[in-house]
């Protein structure tokens, strides 16, 4: 036997229709999504290849890079990428990158290690904190960093 409740009224359907929206936004704000990708840094990882590490420990700790390049010796990129979606079927944003960049000297000896990122839409290097200067090595992270960077459109 089907139960009635009554007539509906224009009050009871806009209750019902608020509580479809407000259900409706909670299922979406549950799609919200944060992703890292790539290589994802550990403090305690980078302490284990200090200045004058061998090249194999460096892989050992750190795995293989994302990309190297030869400039004055050779440089291990480790790229990584933090997005957001805010609903399941929009585009993800970028909300963080990183490259961690070790530098070997000629004798495949860790020289330096930099961790490049963005600080007020600059490239910025968060432990030597400095800005990288013009070069081939600031040209690629230009183009690692297209489209975060804010004199870009």
């Amino acid at each position: 036997m089907p139960i009635s409740l009554g007539k509906t009224t224009a009050a009871g359907r806009a209750a019902a229709a608020t509580l479809a929206l407000g259900l409706a936004s909670v299922a979406l704000a549950g799609c919200a999504e944060t992703q890292q990708k790539g290589y994802v840094l550990s403090e305690s990882s980078l302490q284990q290849v200090p200045v004058g590490s061998s090249q194999e420990q460096v892989l050992v700790v750190l795995g293989t890079p994302s990309t190297t390049a030869t400039l004055k010796g050779e440089v291990y990129y480790y790229i990584s990428q933090t997005t957001k979606r805010s609903v399941a079927f929009m585009n993800p944003t970028i909300t963080d990158q990183r490259v961690v960049a070790v530098y070997f000297d000629q004798n495949r000896r860790v020289q330096r290690i930099a961790n490049f990122g963005l600080k007020d839409g600059r490239l910025f290097d968060f432990i030597g904190e400095v800005t990288p200067t013009a070069g081939q090595e600031r040209n690629f992270l230009e183009h690692v960093f297209r489209g975060l960077l804010s004199n870009e459109e």
